[in-house]
C-alpha cells in the first residue's frame, strides 16, 4: 500500500510532500483507529455491511479500512477526479474486491449505507446535513484537537442530541504523540449506549 500511494503521490499530490514519510502513522494507522473502534463497541464489525466513506481524498479511511474488513463493501466518494483516480488505482493495484469509488458531491448519491466514514473533511455541523439520512446506523468521523465546540455546534445547528454522540480516543490504542488529541466521533442515527471501556 506504501510504495503504490509513493507511486501515485508522485504525479498527483493527494498526501502533502512533506508528510509523504509519514504515511502509515499519520494516514494508515489513523484511518485504522476505526477499525479499533467497531471492533471495541460493535461486534461483528462491519460485516456484510455498505459503508460510505465521504471526501476519502486518495483513498483514507476507506481503503485501509477495506483491507481489514472484507466482508464490507466500502464506497469511496470525493468531488475531486483525480483523487478519486488515486483512490481507484491504489484499491485496484491492491486487488480489493470491496471497493468502489465514485467522482461525486454528497447530496447525489442515493443511499442509504449502513455506516458513513470520513476523515476530518469539514465540521461536523457542516458535514451532517451531507449525509443525513444517508446512513442507518452511525457516522464514523476522525478528528483532532479541541471538538467540544464543534460538537456543541453539531448538536445546536443540527438538532442532533447528546446522546447520539459518542468520542472516543484513539490515544487510548495508539500511546504515540501524534494520536494524544485525536478522536474518534461516532454520531449515530438513534441514541447510543454508554461506551464499554
Amino acid at each position: 500500500m506504501i510504495a503504490l500511494y509513493r507511486e501515485w503521490n508522485a504525479r498527483i499530490n493527494v498526501v502533502s510532500r512533506k508528510d509523504i514519510d509519514s504515511l502509515y502513522e499519520h494516514h494508515i494507522l489513523h484511518s485504522l483507529a476505526i477499525a479499533e473502534y467497531v471492533r471495541r463497541f460493535y461486534p461483528g464489525g462491519f460485516d456484510g455491511a455498505e459503508i460510505l466513506d465521504l471526501g476519502t481524498g486518495g483513498g483514507f479511511p476507506g481503503i485501509p479500512l477495506a483491507t481489514e474488513f472484507s466482508g464490507a463493501h466500502f464506497t469511496l466518494c470525493d468531488s475531486i477526479g483525480k483523487k478519486i483516480r488515486v483512490a481507484q488505482a491504489v484499491a485496484d493495484g491492491l486487488g480489493l474486491q470491496n471497493v468502489s469509488c465514485v467522482n461525486a458531491r454528497a447530496e447525489t448519491l442515493p443511499g442509504p449505507y449502513d455506516w458513513v466514514v470520513s476523515r476530518a473533511v469539514t465540521s461536523l455541523d457542516a458535514f451532517y446535513p451531507w449525509v443525513k439520512g444517508k446512513f442507518r446506523r452511525s457516522i464514523l468521523y476522525l478528528k483532532g484537537g479541541d471538538v467540544n465546540a464543534e460538537i456543541s455546534e453539531l448538536i445546536r445547528k443540527c438538532r442532533v442530541q447528546p446522546g447520539q454522540i459518542r468520542l472516543w480516543r484513539i490515544d487510548e490504542w495508539l500511546k504515540d504523540e501524534y494520536f494524544a488529541e485525536k478522536f474518534v466521533i461516532e454520531i449515530g442515527k438513534d441514541y447510543l449506549c454508554p461506551p464499554k471501556f
